[in-house]
C-alpha cells in the first residue's frame, strides 16, 4: 500500500497506477474517505472499491462538493490550522466521527488510529481530477449509515456513481470495525469484479 502523504492528486494517480501497471493480474484498487479521490482516477486497474470514499467527477473539486452540499449539524470533521497553515483534525471529534461514536470499532483502535493522523495542506479540498476512471471501470461502494463525516446526501451521491454498492451496520472506518469482512469484500472484487 502506497503512502501517498503530500503527494498531488496527479502524482498520488501516478504512484497507483505504476503499481497496478505491473501486478501479474489486475488490481483492486481500494480508496478509503479522502483516498477515494485517488483511486476514481486510475486507470488500470481491474475493479475499484471505495470505501466510504470521496468519488470526484472531472474538474469537481472537494471545496465546490462542500460548497454545494449543506450538511446537517454536527455532520462533517472539525479541522483547525497549525502554526504552519496544514489542517489538523480535532482528535476528539476525529475519534468519535472517523471511528465510530456508534461503538463498532474498539476503542484501542480509535486511539491508535487517530495517533497516525497527520496534517493536510489546504489544497487538498482544491483539487479536482482530470480525468476519472470510475465510469468505465467495475466498482463498488461501500457505505455504512452512521457515517457523520460528510453531508448527509454525498455517500448517496458518490454511490450512484458506482457499478454496485453495499450498506454495512458501520460508521466511518468499516476496514477498522469489519477487518475480515472487507477483507473479504475485496477479494470476491478481485476475483469476480463488481459488474
Amino acid at each position: 500500500m502506497p503512502d501517498l502523504y503530500g503527494f498531488s492528486l496527479a502524482e498520488s494517480t501516478a504512484k497507483v497506477e505504476a503499481i497496478a501497471s505491473v501486478s501479474p493480474e489486475p488490481s483492486v484498487v481500494v480508496g478509503d474517505s479522502f483516498g477515494g479521490v485517488t483511486a476514481g482516477t486510475v486507470r488500470g486497474a481491474g475493479a475499484l472499491v471505495f470505501l466510504a470514499g470521496w468519488i470526484l467527477d472531472v474538474g469537481e473539486s472537494p471545496a465546490e462538493v462542500l460548497a454545494a452540499t449543506p450538511g446537517e449539524p454536527g455532520e462533517g470533521l472539525l479541522a483547525l490550522p497549525d502554526a504552519d497553515g496544514r489542517l489538523r483534525l480535532d482528535p476528539d471529534d476525529a475519534k468519535a466521527k472517523l471511528y465510530g461514536d456508534v461503538g463498532d470499532v474498539d476503542e484501542p483502535a480509535a486511539v491508535r488510529a487517530v495517533e497516525l493522523l497527520r496534517p493536510e495542506h489546504p489544497s487538498i479540498f482544491d483539487a479536482a481530477p482530470a480525468r476519472v476512471s470510475w465510469r468505465d471501470t467495475p466498482s463498488l461502494y461501500l457505505r455504512g449509515p452512521h457515517d457523520r463525516t460528510m453531508a448527509t446526501p454525498l455517500p448517496a451521491r458518490f454511490a450512484e456513481r458506482c457499478s454496485r454498492t453495499e450498506v454495512w451496520d458501520t460508521s466511518h472506518s468499516p476496514h477498522l470495525s469489519h477487518p475480515a469482512a472487507v477483507s473479504d469484500l475485496i477479494e470476491r472484487q478481485r476475483v469476480g469484479g463488481s459488474r
